[in-house]
Order: C-alpha cells, then sequence, then structure tokens
C-alpha cells in the first residue's frame, strides 16, 4: 500500500467555521503508528471550547491550525520502531489525552489528568487530530477495537461513552435502582444506554428540548422524559413513589439541571457530576447533608477502564453507534460542526470509506 506524503484536514479558527489545508503526513518516530481514520465524532467540548471561540489558555489550549477531533477511530496502516503490541491492520480506538506516562495520574491510567505541561497533548487539541484521512498516534494510546464494534462505535468510547462509563462506575448502577439523567445531548443519552445496560430498574431523562427528549424515547433509551422545568423535581418524584431517582447523572453542565438533579436524587441516593463548565447553586443542609446524599466529580476515564468498557459493550452487545443520528464525509465537516452547534441532533460523525 503507497501512503499518500500530505492529506486535508480540518482546522477551527474559532469563529463557528471550518477551514481546510493541506498537512504533511510526518515520518514516524519511535513507538508511534499511522492509522487511517474510519470515524470520528464531534464532542460538546469541541463546541464549546474551540468552535464558537478558543476558551482554553496555556498548554491546556487548542493550538491554532491543529486538524480538530479528539474522538478517532481508524485502524493502523503503517508502524515506526519500537511497537510491544500493536500492528499494521488492527483496528483500534485512540484515546484522546496523550499524556507524559510517568506523573502519579498516568500512572494510574488517567492520561487526561497528566500534571505534565510539557508532554500533556491532546489528540485535536495540542497534536493533530481525527478531522483527517489520516492521524499519528503513539502506541501507548490505543486501545484495540473488536471486529464486532464499528469504528464509529469506536469512536464514541474515545470520549463520550468511557466518560459516562467512569461516572457510572463511581455512583454504582444496579436492578434496584431508578436513574435520572439530566442533560440528554449525545453524553446523557450514552449514559441512558449504559444504564440500561447495567441493569437500572427505570431510567427518567430531563431537558429542556423537545427534539432531545423525543429523540430519547424514540431510541428506547429513557422510560419516561420530563420537561426541565420548575416542575421537573415533583415529576420525578412521582415517578419514583415520592422518593426520588437512587441515582443521577449529570450531563447538562447547567445551574438548574445540577439543582434537579440533586433535588431529586433520594435520601441516601447517589449523583455524579459528568457535564463540564457552568455553575451550580444549592442549599447544602436540605439539598444533601440532611438527606445523607453523596455527589462525586468525574472527569473522562482511564485507558484500563476505556478497554473494560469495549469488552463490555461486546458482551452486551451494545452500539453506541446508534446514538449517531447524522453521518458526514469530510468535506461537509463544516456542515457536521454546525448541526452539532445547533443542538438539535444526536452524536454526529464525520466518516470515511465504509463508515459513511
Amino acid at each position: 500500500m503507497t501512503l499518500p506524503k500530505t492529506m486535508t484536514g480540518a482546522y477551527l479558527p474559532g469563529d463557528s467555521t471550518v477551514q481546510f489545508k493541506e498537512y504533511d503526513i510526518p515520518a514516524l518516530g519511535h513507538g508511534e503508528v499511522l492509522i487511517k481514520t474510519k470515524a470520528c465524532t464531534i464532542c460538546g467540548s469541541d463546541i464549546r471550547c474551540i468552535y464558537r471561540e478558543h476558551t482554553g489558555k496555556g498548554p491546556e489550549g487548542y493550538q491554532a491550525g491543529m486538524i480538530a477531533g479528539h474522538e478517532p477511530a481508524g485502524q493502523i496502516v503503517a508502524t515506526g520502531a519500537g511497537l510491544r503490541r500493536f500492528k499494521t491492520g488492527d483496528r483500534v480506538v485512540v484515546y484522546h489525552i496523550s499524556g507524559c506516562g510517568v506523573c502519579n495520574d498516568c500512572r494510574r491510567g488517567y492520561m487526561i489528568s497528566c500534571t505534565s505541561e510539557k508532554y500533556r497533548r491532546a489528540y485535536g487539541w495540542q497534536r493533530h487530530g481525527g478531522m483527517a484521512p489520516y492521524i499519528v498516534a503513539e502506541e501507548k494510546d490505543l486501545a484495540l477495537l473488536p471486529d464486532s464494534l464499528t469504528y464509529a462505535d469506536g469512536a464514541q468510547v474515545a470520549c463520550g461513552f468511557g466518560t459516562v462509563y467512569e461516572g457510572i462506575e463511581k455512583i454504582g448502577i444496579c436492578g434496584n435502582d431508578a436513574v435520572l439523567v439530566t442533560g440528554l445531548g449525545p453524553v446523557g443519552l450514552a449514559a441512558l444506554q449504559l444504564a440500561k445496560a447495567m441493569g437500572a430498574q427505570m431510567t427518567i431523562g430531563a431537558d429542556i428540548s423537545p427534539y432531545r427528549l423525543d429523540l430519547a424515547k424514540k431510541l428506547g433509551l429513557a422510560d419516561h422524559v420530563v420537561t426541565a422545568d420548575e416542575n421537573a423535581v415533583a415529576a420525578i418524584r412521582a415517578l419514583t413513589g415520592g422518593h426520588g431517582a437512587e441515582r443521577a447523572i449529570e450531563c447538562s453542565a447547567s445551574d438548574k439541571g445540577r439543582l434537579t438533579a440533586i433535588q431529586a436524587t433520594r435520601k441516601w441516593g447517589k449523583a455524579v457530576f459528568i457535564g463540564e463548565g457552568g455553575c451550580c447553586t444549592f442549599n447544602p443542609s436540605p439539598d444533601i447533608i440532611h438527606d445523607q446524599k453523596t455527589i462525586y466529580g468525574s472527569w473522562v476515564t482511564s485507558l484500563w477502564r476505556m478497554e473494560e468498557l469495549i469488552e463490555r459493550l461486546v458482551r452486551w452487545n451494545l452500539h453506541p453507534d446508534r446514538l449517531i443520528t447524522h453521518r458526514f464525509a469530510l468535506e461537509k465537516a463544516g456542515d457536521a460542526y454546525a448541526l452539532m452547534a445547533s443542538g438539535n441532533c444526536g452524536k454526529v460523525a464525520v466518516c470515511f470509506d465504509e463508515e459513511i
């Protein structure tokens, strides 16, 4: 197979547009692989922090001109020297943070929390990402994608589903639980899908968007949907015998959504905050202390947990690509990002070859 020397990639100038330019495909260094991109999904953080404007500062900020996309999956087509596990032909998911590998967080597998300002680089932010036909990645950042999962499944594991799975593992879900999810964007839909797979007795979704409420019902993910207004907590309690949900997963990143998640969690219940940004205003004594509630914060996931999730998806015959409502070719990436920014969609993917 003869590989090209250049490729067209998409980058985000920070003014709600997508631009294209030609990039060299670099020679591979020690421990690096070249991946033929098959699918790259768009994350809400791409919209909030890069597409509309460049909000990040310092080492964690988006570096101008970097190829966008931190949720890629594809197939290895070339390898550098020194690989220990992966080989040409392997189907892989890319964990979207490449850490230093030697700080405490990296050694726990949580490269998202890498403390090295010099070596921590996120794909699609500080190093080239998946909105191009090829992506160079480090072997240590890869997870194997089984044949029974699609590349579009794998792309969502790279961030959204991995993030949700981490949060769910913190609070635990079983057949005893009614599970509330506030915020039904792609992350919230993933939370409903995984909660069901892990045995939730009842799933309840809350959002302000009629489109998203309808989508959660159409996909069969929410047993009940509730409009996120001033009556939401009462409605959720009514669905749960007046008690509230045993578990709540907060994905809206809004003050009101977070308050709903807290207040609609029953006594002794647990909630996890996944949605980023915004603030949270509540009254500690009546809202959490007196009812013995526990609130967790959860940021992305670890590489080992991501591999565990892939194994579970195969076992459960669960396909994250069900949440993809729109697929675009790379040349239509501008339309893909604009649709994702509108919120009138499920998950949006830029796809190549058989995944389109």
